[in-house]
């Protein structure tokens, strides 16, 4: 859905026309063969990989030690994942409450989430990444760079809850000046709506 909007929004062709008359430039394909590369890497490769480290790691230490570590990483992480997803989701209340878009705490608790879904996952690879997830620093990073390839706008409330201000996220930055009486772009439609009984 949102690939076909920047399809439209590139070759310059309205709403009603059909996707399958609208040729793909080149860089829809691009596109959809990155995302090929990353499902088989995630899909194939990473149990192929996790597979082996737990049978030489078994056959190193041992059956039930190899179970247990992974089951202590399990419990590790889980406990971890707990205190700095609280962190997190504090931070995000709080500039919330001062009127300003949590962006960066919506792709920390994003990247969180998956770091703890990888955690519960048995082998070492996962939860090394998972564990790198839970690291300040790195998850930081990783939501900067998520929110460097993003444009995002809308309107938030403000402190006092009653005021609508603008906000636009932009290459991770998150800008407060868009006004809210007039609308910077023209796809945007503001009107009322209400039901009838």
């Amino acid at each position: 859905m949102a690939q076909d909007y920047a399809i439209r929004r590139a070759v310059e062709i309205d709403e009603t026309t059909p996707m399958y008359l609208i040729p793909r430039p080149n860089w829809a394909g691009e596109n959809e063969m990155t995302t090929v590369r990353y499902l088989f890497l995630i899909f194939v490769i990473t149990p192929v990989l996790e597979m082996w480290l737990l049978i030489t790691v078994g056959a190193q230490i041992g059956a039930l030690p190899t179970i247990g570590l992974v089951l202590l990483t399990a419990f590790v992480g889980v406990n971890l994942l707990r205190y700095q997803g609280f962190d997190t989701l504090w931070r995000g209340q709080r500039k919330f409450a001062e009127g300003q878009l949590p962006a960066q705490e919506i792709a920390e608790g994003i990247i969180l989430a998956v770091s703890g879904a990888l955690l519960l996952t048995p082998g070492f690879v996962t939860d090394a990444i998972g564990f790198a997830g839970l690291i300040p620093m790195v998850r930081g990073a990783m939501a900067r760079l998520v929110l460097s390839r993003m444009v995002v706008s809308g309107m938030a409330r403000g402190s006092s809850g009653s005021s609508t201000t603008g906000f636009t996220v932009n290459g991770g930055r998150v800008d407060h000046s868009a006004s809210s009486g007039a609308s910077k772009s023209e796809d945007i439609i503001e009107g009322e709506s209400w039901d009838e009984k």
